[in-house]
């Protein structure tokens, strides 16, 4: 029997990398996209052939529970994978209820949309290291108590502890990925790592002189998004559901990020970083870095990719399509 998965969040970076992997293992794969004239497909555009994306039977919100029922019912997918959530940091600060809306509430409609319809459906949760925030201790394992620092972190431990309550209380195989900052040329130019990559191939082109940025001195547990789609899928493949950390073990500043970057282009940081106040956090998460010892030992899983080489990718790719766009206007 082929496998049926369903991705929300499918046109985001990891629903492409996760989609990439799903379609390589033989699944069927249905991507939920919430109907607006202004869907961006870029991302998914090289697989999109081979993918349901209807926009009548696929089209779903997680603010409205019905049109979640409604694509289960359509599709009956073997696996959901939510991955779709408000999930920019600084917009949860300007739209904290909308980021608890879609974040926090959107994991229960969609649980509960599961329960009623098929509970034999496996889930998948994307949590995330913000949900650590005021870190209570270092490494973060499984069992690091949460202190989120942002609306963002907030909406995640909900989405997360519903999530247990549902494999708890409805006996669903419902599990959570608790992963690290993962990045990758498909980011959003609106997360730091790809603002840096793409701020340095704009400055090597010429086309800009500086990059301006906010705490430099915040760290990180900075993994490729590639790799960690793969903890997804075998979190799901396992007898027993669980919540595991998914990171690198490995702690990187923001500082050291440009370094690198603009060190692979012959250039210097200092010379082109400028400290701007608005881009600092009311509330900052100073030091996160995880443990993934459960994930290695339970699931198999390792990172392939080093933090030098998830950077000079993202640099390199960044160049590639600067360089590409201006061959395109000449």
């Amino acid at each position: 029997m082929t496998q049926r998965a369903l991705i929300t969040g499918i046109t985001g970076q990891d629903g492409s990398y996760l989609a990439e992997l799903l379609l390589d293992k033989g699944y069927e794969v249905i991507g939920m996209v919430r109907r607006s004239s202004t869907t961006n497909f870029e991302r998914i555009a090289h697989i999109q052939d081979r993918l349901v994306l209807d926009p009548y039977t696929a089209s779903g919100d997680l603010l409205d529970e019905a049109s979640l029922i409604s694509i289960l019912r359509e599709y009956r997918p073997h696996e959901v994978y939510n991955l779709a959530a408000q999930s920019f940091v600084q917009t949860s600060f300007n739209q904290p209820v909308l980021t608890g809306e879609i974040t926090a509430l959107g994991v229960t409609r969609l649980l509960d949309a599961i329960r009623i319809v098929d509970p034999g459906v496996r889930f998948y949760q994307a949590s995330s290291s913000e949900m650590f925030g005021k870190v209570q201790e270092v490494p973060q394992t499984e069992r690091t108590p949460f202190h989120p620092r942002s609306p963002y972190g907030v909406a995640k431990v909900y989405g997360h502890w519903i999530t247990v309550n549902y494999r708890e209380s409805y006996d669903l195989h419902a599990s959570s990925g608790i992963l690290f900052n993962h990045e990758s040329p498909r980011r959003g130019l609106e997360f730091l790592p790809r603002k840096v990559s793409h701020g340095v191939a704009k400055i090597k082109l010429g086309l800009e002189t500086e990059l301006r940025l906010g705490n430099l001195g915040a760290e990180r547990d900075w993994g490729f998004a590639g790799d960690y789609v793969e903890a997804m899928w075998l979190m799901l493949q396992q007898d027993e559901p669980g919540d595991y950390v998914v990171a690198t073990g490995e702690t990187h500043s923001v500082r050291s990020f440009c370094e690198i970057a603009f060190g692979h282009v012959g250039l210097h940081w200092e010379d082109h970083v400028v400290i701007d106040q608005k881009f600092m956090r009311p509330a900052e998460v100073d030091l996160l870095i995880g443990d993934p010892t459960l994930a290695e030992k339970a699931l198999g899983w390792h990172r392939r990719t080093s933090f030098p080489d998830l950077v000079t990718m993202m640099v390199d790719a960044d160049i590639e399509l600067l360089t590409g766009r201006l061959r395109g206007i000449s």
